[in-house]
């Protein structure tokens, strides 16, 4: 009833059905085993109750009480997510170290009659193979970089590589932002301990013999921290610096951040920030340029004025030359040719 995973690559090959996550909502929020489902044992003010019961009180009435509320749960459970489940269905529960919460569910699902598995150790033993990967191994595969300064269509190229089936890691969006001040995806970013699980979960289907394309990203992404392996990889990786003309580029931006556009209060409210850089006579000139819906020549000042210095400030200078692609355009045909130029340089390579 118990099973191990070794490395990363067990979890691709688990003879189970269905990997259940039965910690609180709280916890399979901030990280848990790819794929898997939540089936709480404890809410997350059911597992603050029975902690401070345990630990304040008395562990064996905290034990009583959590044991009837698990119960309660897993009925809830047997009746809703699993009602539907056939006789031979094998399970993976986990929780947070392999204890009580796991060890309770599996022995009423195995009393049921299904071939349920504990995971030994729990999603502590997982998080153990996620931090080796990305903090104590070197990355076993080439990267290589593509840079360029803001607007020059990083990430649309990075797309249109992994059209034509180059091996792709898109940082920005596995960490929900697009790297700049405006570059907020959706409400919120991942924890950290997803976003390093999201970047081992993908690294972990590349060919390590094939190279694996990256936009080039300082070490922070937004609030998210780049783990020290892949940090270390890509400041030794070689680049491609894509270079593009300034209405271009200003037009891209358009196309790429219709969200910021379309909510004219977060614009107003993200160019407020860039007042402690440039003060507010010429932040001012840019918040009139958005009331009055000149948006692209708020691109092209943003890129000239605040954009491509700090990036010409940005140090280069432990990194390998980067070969230049120069692009007059930046649409999707023209990315297409340049994913596929790239992709024979580094074949060549």
């Amino acid at each position: 009833m118990s099973y191990s995973v070794k490395t990363l690559g067990d979890l691709a090959t688990l003879p189970h059905d269905q990997v259940i996550d039965v910690r609180s909502p709280a916890e399979f929020q901030a990280d848990h085993l790819p794929g898997a489902i939540n089936l709480p044992a404890l809410s997350n003010e059911e597992r603050a109750r029975v902690g401070t019961i345990y630990v304040q009180d008395d562990p064996f009435r905290a034990r009583k009480i959590g044991a009837a509320l698990v119960a309660r749960n897993m009925a809830h459970h047997l009746e809703t997510a699993l009602a539907d489940r056939p006789g031979g269905w094998r399970p993976l529960v986990y929780c947070w170290r392999g204890g009580q919460r796991s060890g309770s569910v599996v022995s009423i699902l195995a009393q049921i009659g299904w071939r349920a598995d504990k995971l030994d150790h729990g999603y502590q033993a997982y998080r153990r193979l996620v931090k080796t990967a990305l903090y104590d191994t070197p990355l076993p595969m080439r990267l290589i970089l593509i840079d360029g300064g803001t607007g020059t269509g990083k990430t649309q190229l990075l797309a249109a590589l992994a059209a034509e089936g180059a091996q792709v890691l898109d940082l920005e969006a596995l960490g929900q932002h697009r790297g700049s001040l405006f570059g907020l995806v959706g409400k919120a970013q991942p924890a950290q301990k997803m976003f390093e699980s999201r970047i081992a979960g993908t690294l972990l289907n590349f060919d390590p013999a094939r190279p694996v394309f990256v936009e080039a990203e300082s070490n922070k992404l937004g609030r998210l921290i780049l783990p020290p392996s892949l940090w270390q990889a890509m400041i030794r990786a070689p680049r491609w610096q894509i270079d593009a003309p300034l209405k271009a580029r200003a037009q891209h931006l358009l196309t790429s951040y219709p969200d910021l556009i379309a909510d004219t209060a977060r614009l107003d409210d993200t160019l407020g920030q860039l007042i402690q850089y440039h003060g507010h006579d010429k932040v001012n000139m840019w918040r009139e340029l958005a009331r009055s819906g000149q948006f692209a020549d708020l691109a092209e000042a943003l890129i000239a004025q605040h954009y491509d210095p700090r990036y010409r400030r940005a140090s280069h200078s432990s990194a390998p030359n980067a070969q230049r692609v120069s692009l007059d355009r930046l649409d999707a045909s023209t990315l297409r040719d340049a994913a596929r130029r790239l992709m024979e340089g580094e074949t060549e390579a």
